[in-house]
C-alpha cells in the first residue's frame, strides 16, 4: 500500500466513527463537534484528491459555518443542552433491514461495473478556478440559485430568531 492510500482508509474509518458519533451522541454540542471532525476528514479525502479550492472551502465554509450554528443554538435556545428523550425509534430494526438491502444492492452494482482507468490530462489548477469563479458570477450559470439560497436562509435565520426571542422583554 501507497502513503497515500494509507491515509485514505485511516481517513476514513475517522470519517465514519465520527459520523456514527455524530448521529448517536445526546448532546448536541457533542453531536456538532463530532461533525466538525467528519468535514475535516472529507477536506483531507479533498487533499487527497489534489482539489485543494475544494478542502479549503471545505473548512472554510462548512466547519465555520458549524462553529456559527453552534453558537445560535446555544444563543436561541436557552434550554438545557442534554435531550432527555428518547434517541432511537421503534422501527429501527426496519431502518436496518432495509439500508442492508440497500447497502447490497449498491454492493452488488459496483461490483459488476468495471472502472476503465484512462490517463486524462489535469487541467491547469488556475485555469480551473477561472472557470469556476466565471460560472458563480454569471447570470447564465448558478449566480441566481446562489442569490436565491442567500434570500432563503436570511429568511430562515431571521424566522429563527422571531420565534426564540421572549414575548416578556417587548
Amino acid at each position: 500500500m501507497t502513503p497515500e492510500q494509507i491515509v485514505f482508509w485511516l481517513t476514513a474509518a475517522v470519517i465514519v466513527a465520527s459520523a456514527v458519533q455524530v448521529v448517536t451522541t445526546r448532546n448536541l454540542v457533542h453531536a456538532a463537534l463530532w461533525l466538525i471532525v467528519t468535514l475535516f476528514g472529507m477536506a483531507i479525502i479533498f487533499v487527497l484528491l489534489s482539489a485543494g479550492f475544494l478542502a479549503v472551502v471545505q473548512v472554510v465554509v462548512y466547519i465555520g459555518a458549524i462553529s456559527i450554528l453552534i453558537i445560535f443554538a446555544i444563543m436561541l435556545t436557552r434550554r438545557v443542552m442534554q435531550d432527555t428523550g428518547p434517541q432511537t425509534n421503534n422501527n429501527w430494526r426496519l431502518a436496518l433491514l432495509i439500508a442492508a438491502v440497500l447497502g447490497a444492492g449498491i454492493w452488488y452494482a459496483l461490483s459488476n461495473v468495471s472502472f476503465a482507468v484512462t490517463a486524462t490530462p489535469v487541467p491547469n489548477s488556475e485555469t480551473v478556478l477561472i472557470t469556476l469563479g466565471d460560472a458563480l458570477a454569471s447570470p447564465n450559470f448558478y449566480m441566481v440559485p446562489l442569490v436565491t439560497v442567500g434570500i432563503l436562509l436570511a429568511a430562515g435565520m431571521i424566522g429563527s430568531i422571531a420565534i426564540a426571542r421572549d414575548e416578556d422583554k417587548e
